[in-house]
Protein backbone atom coordinates (compact mmCIF):
# COMPACT_ATOMS: atom_id res chain seq x y z
CA UNK A 1 0.00 0.00 0.00
CA UNK A 2 1.41 3.48 -0.98
CA UNK A 3 0.71 6.10 1.85
CA UNK A 4 0.60 9.36 -0.14
CA UNK A 5 2.04 12.49 1.39
CA UNK A 6 -0.35 15.24 -0.34
CA UNK A 7 1.16 18.33 -1.33
CA UNK A 8 -1.84 20.67 -1.63
CA UNK A 9 0.40 23.85 -1.08
CA UNK A 10 4.36 23.91 -1.80
CA UNK A 11 4.75 27.51 -0.36
CA UNK A 12 3.32 30.78 0.29
CA UNK A 13 4.32 33.58 -1.76
CA UNK A 14 4.03 36.79 1.09
CA UNK A 15 1.27 39.82 0.39
CA UNK A 16 3.88 41.77 1.58
CA UNK A 17 7.13 42.79 0.47
CA UNK A 18 8.72 45.89 2.12
CA UNK A 19 5.27 47.11 3.47
CA UNK A 20 4.07 47.06 -0.39
CA UNK A 21 1.79 44.35 -1.56
CA UNK A 22 3.13 42.39 -4.12
CA UNK A 23 -0.73 41.39 -5.67
CA UNK A 24 -3.08 43.74 -6.70
CA UNK A 25 -1.87 47.70 -7.13
CA UNK A 26 1.71 46.27 -5.86
CA UNK A 27 5.35 44.81 -7.01
CA UNK A 28 3.95 42.39 -9.19
CA UNK A 29 1.98 44.87 -11.26
CA UNK A 30 5.32 46.96 -11.54
CA UNK A 31 7.22 44.27 -12.50
CA UNK A 32 4.66 43.09 -15.14
CA UNK A 33 3.93 46.55 -16.84
CA UNK A 34 8.20 46.67 -16.77
CA UNK A 35 8.39 43.55 -18.91
CA UNK A 36 5.08 44.62 -21.13
CA UNK A 37 6.77 47.67 -21.76
CA UNK A 38 10.27 45.69 -22.68
CA UNK A 39 8.41 43.52 -25.14
CA UNK A 40 6.77 45.89 -27.21
CA UNK A 41 10.01 47.81 -27.72
CA UNK A 42 11.71 44.35 -28.69
CA UNK A 43 8.94 43.56 -30.67
CA UNK A 44 8.45 47.02 -32.31
CA UNK A 45 11.99 47.16 -33.02
CA UNK A 46 11.46 43.46 -34.95
CA UNK A 47 8.57 44.10 -36.44
CA UNK A 48 7.32 47.77 -36.32
CA UNK A 49 3.78 48.44 -35.01
CA UNK A 50 1.77 45.73 -36.73
CA UNK A 51 -0.19 43.47 -36.26
CA UNK A 52 2.16 40.37 -34.70
CA UNK A 53 2.82 43.38 -32.10
CA UNK A 54 -0.71 44.13 -31.57
CA UNK A 55 -1.86 41.08 -30.96
CA UNK A 56 0.40 40.62 -27.99
CA UNK A 57 -1.79 43.89 -26.46
CA UNK A 58 -4.38 41.65 -24.88
CA UNK A 59 -2.36 39.15 -23.48
CA UNK A 60 -0.61 41.85 -21.49
CA UNK A 61 -3.88 43.03 -20.61
CA UNK A 62 -5.66 40.10 -19.20
CA UNK A 63 -2.35 39.25 -17.18
CA UNK A 64 -2.49 42.36 -15.78
CA UNK A 65 -6.16 42.24 -14.89
CA UNK A 66 -5.22 38.97 -13.28
CA UNK A 67 -2.85 40.75 -11.12
CA UNK A 68 -4.32 43.59 -10.01
CA UNK A 69 -8.21 41.41 -9.11
CA UNK A 70 -7.91 37.90 -9.10
CA UNK A 71 -4.88 37.34 -7.54
CA UNK A 72 -5.61 38.63 -4.52
CA UNK A 73 -8.87 36.64 -4.40
CA UNK A 74 -6.44 33.66 -3.88
CA UNK A 75 -4.55 34.91 -1.28
CA UNK A 76 -5.68 33.18 2.49
CA UNK A 77 -5.03 35.01 5.60
CA UNK A 78 -5.80 38.23 4.08
CA UNK A 79 -8.32 40.47 3.21
CA UNK A 80 -6.60 40.53 -0.34
CA UNK A 81 -8.58 42.67 -3.35
CA UNK A 82 -11.21 44.51 -4.01
CA UNK A 83 -13.17 41.63 -4.52
CA UNK A 84 -11.53 39.39 -1.96
CA UNK A 85 -13.46 42.13 0.40
CA UNK A 86 -16.65 41.69 -0.77
CA UNK A 87 -17.13 37.88 -1.00
CA UNK A 88 -15.84 37.55 2.99
CA UNK A 89 -17.90 40.37 3.80
CA UNK A 90 -20.44 39.02 2.62
CA UNK A 91 -19.99 34.92 2.78
CA UNK A 92 -22.57 32.69 3.74
CA UNK A 93 -21.33 31.08 7.40
CA UNK A 94 -20.15 28.12 6.01
CA UNK A 95 -17.77 30.26 3.99
CA UNK A 96 -17.44 32.39 7.24
CA UNK A 97 -15.92 29.53 8.80
CA UNK A 98 -13.93 28.67 6.23
CA UNK A 99 -12.14 32.33 5.97
CA UNK A 100 -11.53 31.57 9.46
CA UNK A 101 -9.64 29.01 9.56
CA UNK A 102 -7.33 30.35 6.25
CA UNK A 103 -6.56 33.15 8.54
CA UNK A 104 -4.34 30.62 10.84
CA UNK A 105 -2.35 30.34 7.44
CA UNK A 106 0.81 32.49 6.40
CA UNK A 107 -0.26 35.58 4.69
CA UNK A 108 -0.09 35.41 1.33
CA UNK A 109 -0.76 33.36 -2.42
CA UNK A 110 -0.20 29.53 -1.81
CA UNK A 111 1.64 27.72 -4.31
CA UNK A 112 -0.92 24.40 -4.99
CA UNK A 113 0.59 21.33 -6.07
CA UNK A 114 -2.32 21.31 -8.49
CA UNK A 115 -1.11 24.78 -10.24
CA UNK A 116 2.16 23.85 -9.96
CA UNK A 117 1.21 20.85 -11.95
CA UNK A 118 -0.51 22.18 -14.36
CA UNK A 119 1.39 24.76 -14.75
CA UNK A 120 4.10 21.46 -16.09
CA UNK A 121 1.80 20.60 -18.31
CA UNK A 122 1.40 23.94 -20.35
CA UNK A 123 5.04 24.13 -20.08
CA UNK A 124 5.52 21.16 -21.46
CA UNK A 125 2.70 20.92 -23.96
CA UNK A 126 4.13 24.45 -25.36
CA UNK A 127 7.71 23.28 -25.72
CA UNK A 128 6.94 20.15 -27.75
CA UNK A 129 4.67 21.65 -29.99
CA UNK A 130 6.66 24.73 -30.69
CA UNK A 131 9.68 21.47 -31.35
CA UNK A 132 7.49 20.24 -33.85
CA UNK A 133 6.68 23.58 -35.34
CA UNK A 134 9.80 24.17 -35.74
CA UNK A 135 10.52 21.06 -37.77
CA UNK A 136 7.70 21.72 -40.06
CA UNK A 137 8.34 25.28 -41.50
CA UNK A 138 6.13 26.85 -38.88
CA UNK A 139 6.86 29.69 -36.85
CA UNK A 140 7.03 29.12 -33.69
CA UNK A 141 5.52 32.29 -32.13
CA UNK A 142 2.38 31.04 -33.51
CA UNK A 143 2.23 28.18 -31.24
CA UNK A 144 3.33 30.47 -28.16
CA UNK A 145 -0.12 33.01 -29.19
CA UNK A 146 -2.26 29.92 -29.46
CA UNK A 147 -0.97 28.72 -26.06
CA UNK A 148 -2.22 31.80 -23.82
CA UNK A 149 -5.50 32.02 -25.39
CA UNK A 150 -5.70 28.12 -24.91
CA UNK A 151 -4.90 28.53 -21.68
CA UNK A 152 -7.93 31.23 -20.96
CA UNK A 153 -10.37 29.33 -22.55
CA UNK A 154 -9.35 25.83 -21.34
CA UNK A 155 -9.49 27.30 -17.17
CA UNK A 156 -12.65 29.07 -18.09
CA UNK A 157 -13.80 26.06 -19.89
CA UNK A 158 -12.90 23.42 -17.21
CA UNK A 159 -13.92 25.77 -14.15
CA UNK A 160 -17.20 26.39 -15.84
CA UNK A 161 -18.11 22.46 -16.48
CA UNK A 162 -17.59 21.86 -12.35
CA UNK A 163 -19.18 25.27 -11.36
CA UNK A 164 -22.22 24.27 -13.50
CA UNK A 165 -22.32 20.36 -12.03
CA UNK A 166 -21.95 21.65 -8.73
CA UNK A 167 -23.56 24.88 -8.97
CA UNK A 168 -24.92 24.60 -5.23
CA UNK A 169 -21.75 24.47 -3.57
CA UNK A 170 -20.46 27.99 -5.35
CA UNK A 171 -23.76 29.94 -5.12
CA UNK A 172 -23.79 32.04 -1.94
CA UNK A 173 -26.21 34.93 -1.21
CA UNK A 174 -24.48 37.70 -2.93
CA UNK A 175 -23.33 37.93 -6.62
CA UNK A 176 -19.73 39.06 -5.61
CA UNK A 177 -19.31 36.34 -2.76
CA UNK A 178 -20.51 33.59 -5.82
CA UNK A 179 -17.84 35.72 -7.86
CA UNK A 180 -15.40 34.98 -5.11
CA UNK A 181 -15.93 30.88 -4.94
CA UNK A 182 -16.01 30.70 -8.55
CA UNK A 183 -12.30 32.12 -9.03
CA UNK A 184 -10.54 29.49 -6.68
CA UNK A 185 -9.81 27.82 -9.27
CA UNK A 186 -6.12 26.94 -8.20
CA UNK A 187 -7.44 24.52 -5.53
CA UNK A 188 -8.91 22.36 -7.70
CA UNK A 189 -12.40 21.80 -9.54
CA UNK A 190 -11.23 21.49 -12.96
CA UNK A 191 -13.02 19.12 -15.13
CA UNK A 192 -11.09 17.93 -18.33
CA UNK A 193 -13.97 17.79 -20.72
CA UNK A 194 -14.68 21.63 -20.00
CA UNK A 195 -11.18 22.45 -20.53
CA UNK A 196 -11.15 20.78 -24.08
CA UNK A 197 -14.46 22.19 -25.08
CA UNK A 198 -12.99 25.43 -23.82
CA UNK A 199 -9.43 25.03 -25.53
CA UNK A 200 -11.16 24.47 -28.77
CA UNK A 201 -13.03 27.43 -28.74
CA UNK A 202 -9.89 28.87 -28.25
CA UNK A 203 -8.08 27.09 -31.25
CA UNK A 204 -11.07 27.62 -33.61
CA UNK A 205 -10.93 31.53 -32.87
CA UNK A 206 -7.16 31.88 -33.06
CA UNK A 207 -7.22 30.11 -36.51
CA UNK A 208 -9.96 32.08 -37.76
CA UNK A 209 -8.30 35.67 -36.68
CA UNK A 210 -5.13 34.23 -37.98
CA UNK A 211 -6.48 32.88 -41.41
CA UNK A 212 -4.92 29.27 -40.39
CA UNK A 213 -6.25 25.39 -41.05
CA UNK A 214 -7.56 24.51 -37.99
CA UNK A 215 -7.48 20.65 -38.43
CA UNK A 216 -3.87 21.02 -39.72
CA UNK A 217 -3.18 22.98 -36.06
CA UNK A 218 -4.96 20.74 -34.44
CA UNK A 219 -2.85 17.70 -35.33
CA UNK A 220 0.33 19.78 -34.14
CA UNK A 221 -1.32 20.51 -30.88
CA UNK A 222 -3.04 16.90 -30.07
CA UNK A 223 0.14 15.09 -28.29
CA UNK A 224 0.90 18.42 -26.23
CA UNK A 225 -2.86 18.64 -25.03
CA UNK A 226 -1.99 14.62 -23.93
CA UNK A 227 1.16 15.57 -22.62
CA UNK A 228 -0.77 18.48 -20.57
CA UNK A 229 -3.55 16.00 -18.82
CA UNK A 230 -1.15 13.81 -17.62
CA UNK A 231 0.88 16.30 -15.50
CA UNK A 232 -2.70 17.60 -14.67
CA UNK A 233 -3.60 13.94 -13.41
CA UNK A 234 -0.71 13.90 -10.99
CA UNK A 235 -1.91 17.45 -9.97
CA UNK A 236 -5.18 15.85 -9.06
CA UNK A 237 -3.35 13.04 -7.02
CA UNK A 238 -1.32 15.82 -5.11
CA UNK A 239 -4.96 17.60 -4.65
CA UNK A 240 -6.73 14.24 -3.48
CA UNK A 241 -9.11 14.47 -6.24
CA UNK A 242 -10.44 11.88 -8.75
CA UNK A 243 -10.17 9.08 -6.82
CA UNK A 244 -10.86 5.34 -7.33
CA UNK A 245 -13.05 3.08 -5.61
CA UNK A 246 -11.71 0.24 -2.73
CA UNK A 247 -8.59 -1.67 -3.92
CA UNK A 248 -7.97 -4.82 -2.72
CA UNK A 249 -4.24 -5.24 -3.84
CA UNK A 250 -2.06 -4.37 -1.45
CA UNK A 251 0.39 -3.63 -4.40
CA UNK A 252 -1.73 -1.14 -5.99
CA UNK A 253 -3.48 0.32 -3.06
CA UNK A 254 -3.03 4.39 -2.29
CA UNK A 255 -4.25 5.69 0.94
CA UNK A 256 -4.97 9.21 1.95
CA UNK A 257 -4.90 11.53 5.14
CA UNK A 258 -7.93 13.41 5.42
CA UNK A 259 -9.16 14.82 2.49
CA UNK A 260 -12.36 14.07 0.02
CA UNK A 261 -11.93 10.55 -0.40
CA UNK A 262 -11.09 10.40 3.31
CA UNK A 263 -14.22 12.08 4.25
CA UNK A 264 -16.06 9.81 1.48
CA UNK A 265 -15.37 6.70 3.60
CA UNK A 266 -16.01 8.85 6.93
CA UNK A 267 -19.43 9.80 5.21
CA UNK A 268 -20.44 6.27 3.98
CA UNK A 269 -19.21 4.82 7.58
CA UNK A 270 -16.51 2.80 6.15
CA UNK A 271 -13.61 4.46 8.48
CA UNK A 272 -15.89 3.41 11.46
CA UNK A 273 -16.45 -0.10 10.54
CA UNK A 274 -19.68 -0.03 9.15
CA UNK A 275 -21.11 -0.98 5.90
CA UNK A 276 -24.58 0.24 5.27
CA UNK A 277 -27.13 -0.05 2.57
CA UNK A 278 -28.53 2.33 0.05
CA UNK A 279 -30.48 4.92 1.67
CA UNK A 280 -34.33 4.05 2.38
CA UNK A 281 -37.53 6.30 1.50
CA UNK A 282 -36.72 8.42 4.41
CA UNK A 283 -33.06 8.61 4.08
CA UNK A 284 -31.80 6.24 6.73
CA UNK A 285 -29.79 3.73 5.86
CA UNK A 286 -29.49 -0.08 7.62
CA UNK A 287 -26.80 -1.38 9.23
CA UNK A 288 -25.68 -4.67 7.11
CA UNK A 289 -22.24 -5.47 8.18
CA UNK A 290 -19.73 -4.24 11.48
CA UNK A 291 -16.40 -4.94 11.77
CA UNK A 292 -15.25 -6.71 14.45
CA UNK A 293 -13.14 -4.43 16.48
CA UNK A 294 -14.05 -1.47 14.80
CA UNK A 295 -15.43 1.97 16.42
CA UNK A 296 -18.36 0.98 15.49
CA UNK A 297 -18.49 -2.58 17.05
CA UNK A 298 -17.15 -1.09 20.10
CA UNK A 299 -20.23 1.03 20.63
CA UNK A 300 -22.81 -1.59 20.46
CA UNK A 301 -23.55 -0.75 17.03
CA UNK A 302 -25.27 -4.10 15.16
CA UNK A 303 -26.40 -5.70 11.47
CA UNK A 304 -29.71 -4.41 11.23
CA UNK A 305 -29.54 -1.48 13.14
CA UNK A 306 -30.25 1.84 11.46
CA UNK A 307 -28.41 5.08 10.61
CA UNK A 308 -29.95 8.25 10.51
CA UNK A 309 -27.41 10.64 9.88
CA UNK A 310 -23.91 11.13 10.27
CA UNK A 311 -22.10 14.46 11.39
CA UNK A 312 -18.23 14.71 11.35
CA UNK A 313 -15.93 18.02 11.01
CA UNK A 314 -14.35 19.95 8.59
CA UNK A 315 -11.22 18.43 6.73
CA UNK A 316 -9.23 20.57 8.61
CA UNK A 317 -10.37 19.69 11.95
CA UNK A 318 -9.82 16.42 11.09
CA UNK A 319 -6.19 16.93 10.13
CA UNK A 320 -6.20 18.66 13.38
CA UNK A 321 -7.62 16.12 15.98
CA UNK A 322 -5.93 13.35 14.64
CA UNK A 323 -2.24 15.22 14.87
CA UNK A 324 -2.91 16.13 18.40
CA UNK A 325 -4.83 12.96 19.49
CA UNK A 326 -6.89 14.82 22.36
CA UNK A 327 -9.99 13.60 23.57
CA UNK A 328 -10.95 17.35 23.70
CA UNK A 329 -11.11 17.52 19.57
CA UNK A 330 -14.32 17.22 17.57
CA UNK A 331 -16.95 14.35 17.34
CA UNK A 332 -18.18 12.38 14.66
CA UNK A 333 -21.75 12.29 15.72
CA UNK A 334 -24.07 8.79 13.98
CA UNK A 335 -27.29 8.69 14.60
CA UNK A 336 -29.07 5.51 15.00
CA UNK A 337 -32.02 4.05 15.90
CA UNK A 338 -30.18 3.17 19.30
CA UNK A 339 -30.02 7.12 19.82
CA UNK A 340 -26.54 9.38 19.10
CA UNK A 341 -23.41 7.53 19.51
CA UNK A 342 -20.44 10.40 19.10
CA UNK A 343 -16.65 9.07 18.73
CA UNK A 344 -13.76 11.64 19.05
CA UNK A 345 -12.33 12.35 15.67
CA UNK A 346 -9.00 11.56 17.12
CA UNK A 347 -9.76 7.56 17.06
CA UNK A 348 -10.57 8.09 13.82
CA UNK A 349 -7.59 6.33 11.31
CA UNK A 350 -5.05 8.31 10.44
CA UNK A 351 -5.52 7.36 6.95
CA UNK A 352 -7.86 6.03 4.24
CA UNK A 353 -8.87 2.74 3.58
CA UNK A 354 -6.62 1.48 0.39
CA UNK A 355 -7.96 3.06 -3.09
CA UNK A 356 -7.66 2.66 -6.56
CA UNK A 357 -5.35 5.52 -7.75
CA UNK A 358 -7.16 5.94 -10.50
CA UNK A 359 -5.23 9.65 -10.76
CA UNK A 360 -1.97 7.63 -11.63
CA UNK A 361 -4.04 5.10 -14.15
CA UNK A 362 -5.00 8.89 -16.15
CA UNK A 363 -1.77 9.98 -16.23
CA UNK A 364 -0.15 6.87 -17.53
CA UNK A 365 -3.00 6.57 -20.23
CA UNK A 366 -2.40 9.97 -21.31
CA UNK A 367 0.91 9.89 -21.88
CA UNK A 368 0.53 6.55 -23.89
CA UNK A 369 -1.69 8.59 -26.04
CA UNK A 370 0.33 11.54 -26.41
CA UNK A 371 3.12 8.95 -27.59
CA UNK A 372 0.69 7.17 -30.11
CA UNK A 373 -0.03 10.63 -31.51
CA UNK A 374 3.39 11.84 -31.40
CA UNK A 375 4.63 8.55 -33.16
CA UNK A 376 1.50 8.74 -36.07
CA UNK A 377 1.71 12.31 -36.82
CA UNK A 378 4.48 11.82 -39.67
CA UNK A 379 2.13 9.32 -41.15
CA UNK A 380 -1.18 11.43 -41.29
CA UNK A 381 -2.62 11.89 -44.73
CA UNK A 382 -5.00 14.47 -44.03
CA UNK A 383 -4.97 17.50 -41.56
CA UNK A 384 -7.38 16.46 -38.50
CA UNK A 385 -6.05 13.13 -38.32
CA UNK A 386 -4.23 13.04 -35.36
CA UNK A 387 -6.79 14.99 -33.89
CA UNK A 388 -9.72 12.73 -34.70
CA UNK A 389 -7.07 9.82 -33.37
CA UNK A 390 -7.28 11.84 -29.90
CA UNK A 391 -11.08 12.18 -29.89
CA UNK A 392 -11.32 8.64 -30.30
CA UNK A 393 -9.09 6.57 -28.42
CA UNK A 394 -9.70 9.21 -25.17
CA UNK A 395 -13.31 8.98 -25.02
CA UNK A 396 -13.16 5.34 -24.89
CA UNK A 397 -10.35 5.06 -22.38
CA UNK A 398 -12.00 7.74 -20.20
CA UNK A 399 -14.99 5.78 -20.15
CA UNK A 400 -13.35 2.65 -18.99
CA UNK A 401 -12.08 4.60 -16.24
CA UNK A 402 -14.93 6.18 -15.27
CA UNK A 403 -15.93 3.05 -14.25
CA UNK A 404 -13.20 2.76 -11.52
CA UNK A 405 -13.89 6.04 -10.14
CA UNK A 406 -16.41 6.42 -7.03
CA UNK A 407 -16.51 10.66 -6.85
CA UNK A 408 -19.00 11.38 -9.50
CA UNK A 409 -22.58 9.41 -9.26
CA UNK A 410 -25.03 8.48 -12.32
CA UNK A 411 -25.94 11.77 -13.96
CA UNK A 412 -29.31 12.58 -15.90
CA UNK A 413 -31.19 9.17 -14.64
CA UNK A 414 -28.66 6.80 -15.67
CA UNK A 415 -25.88 4.84 -13.95
CA UNK A 416 -23.11 6.82 -15.86
CA UNK A 417 -21.18 9.62 -14.67
CA UNK A 418 -21.53 12.77 -16.77
CA UNK A 419 -17.69 12.31 -17.84
CA UNK A 420 -18.97 9.07 -18.84
CA UNK A 421 -22.01 10.76 -21.18
CA UNK A 422 -19.54 12.95 -22.61
CA UNK A 423 -17.45 10.52 -23.56
CA UNK A 424 -19.92 8.79 -25.56
CA UNK A 425 -20.93 12.26 -27.32
CA UNK A 426 -17.41 12.70 -28.19
CA UNK A 427 -16.69 9.10 -29.40
CA UNK A 428 -19.44 10.24 -31.79
CA UNK A 429 -18.06 13.08 -32.78
CA UNK A 430 -15.24 11.59 -33.59
CA UNK A 431 -16.76 9.18 -35.87
CA UNK A 432 -18.21 12.00 -37.78
CA UNK A 433 -14.95 13.75 -38.00
CA UNK A 434 -13.34 10.48 -39.13
CA UNK A 435 -16.40 10.32 -41.99
CA UNK A 436 -15.60 13.92 -42.87
CA UNK A 437 -11.69 13.51 -43.41
CA UNK A 438 -11.54 10.28 -45.11
CA UNK A 439 -14.31 11.84 -47.60
CA UNK A 440 -11.48 14.95 -48.27
CA UNK A 441 -8.32 14.40 -50.84
CA UNK A 442 -4.99 13.34 -49.20
CA UNK A 443 -3.52 16.56 -48.10
CA UNK A 444 -1.19 18.01 -45.36
CA UNK A 445 -0.55 21.12 -44.57
CA UNK A 446 2.74 21.12 -42.83
CA UNK A 447 4.66 18.41 -44.81
CA UNK A 448 7.88 19.72 -44.07
CA UNK A 449 9.12 17.20 -41.27
CA UNK A 450 11.87 14.97 -42.09
CA UNK A 451 10.42 11.47 -43.93
CA UNK A 452 7.32 13.13 -43.69
CA UNK A 453 7.01 12.47 -47.67
CA UNK A 454 7.96 9.07 -47.21
CA UNK A 455 5.83 8.33 -44.45
CA UNK A 456 3.32 10.19 -46.07
CA UNK A 457 3.95 8.02 -49.47
CA UNK A 458 4.01 4.41 -47.32
CA UNK A 459 0.66 5.10 -46.02
CA UNK A 460 -1.17 5.29 -49.24
CA UNK A 461 0.03 2.73 -50.39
Amino acid sequence: ICNLSMRQTFFYIPHEIAGVSVFGFGWMLLAWCLFSVGLLLWMIRRHGWSAETRSVLPMLAVVAVAICFILPILEVGSQGGPLAQLRQMFSSSKAASAAASESELPRGLPIRGYGVLMLLGVVSGVGLAAQRARRVGLNPDVIFSLAFWMFLGGIAGARAFYVIQKWDEFRRPTLAGTIGEILKFTEGGLVVYGSLIGALCAVLWFCHSRRLSALALGDLIAPSMAVGLAFGRIGCLMNGCCWGGACENPWLGITFPPSPPYLQQLHEGELLGLRLARPAEDRSREVLQVEEGSLADRAGLRAGDRVTSLRYPSIDALREALSQSSQSAPHVVLDTSRGPISFPASQLPARSRPVHPTQIYSSVNAALLAFMLWVYFPFRRRDGEVFALMLTIYPVTRFLLESIRIDEAGAMGTAFSISQLVSLGMLAVSCLLWAVLLARPKHVSFARYPGASEAAAAGAS
